[in-house]
């Protein structure tokens, strides 16, 4: 199953691959971000346009293969 696990929103910049960098490891650091990191697989990004404010939305997507596992993350965390 293809899980959500963080969206956010970004200006309108050249090259969004730099600029996704540090947005991406700040969530990376939170709670949520090393659990996602210990327990998810085939992890990536994707960039879609966002068109209310001209720029760009991301979203951090993986799988948890695991029920047990997603159960938890649904505990801990709230949303897909």
């Amino acid at each position: 199953m293809l899980i959500t696990f963080h969206s956010f929103s970004m200006g309108d910049v050249d090259d969004v691959d730099i600029y996704v960098a540090q947005p991406i490891y700040e969530w990376q650091q939170t709670d949520q971000g090393k659990w996602v990191m210990q327990h998810a697989q085939d992890l990536c990004y994707n960039v879609y346009p966002d068109l209310s404010t001209f720029g760009h939305r991301i979203t951090i997507c993986g799988k948890i293969e695991e029920s047990v596992q997603l159960t938890e993350y649904l505990l801990k965390y709230g949303k897909i």
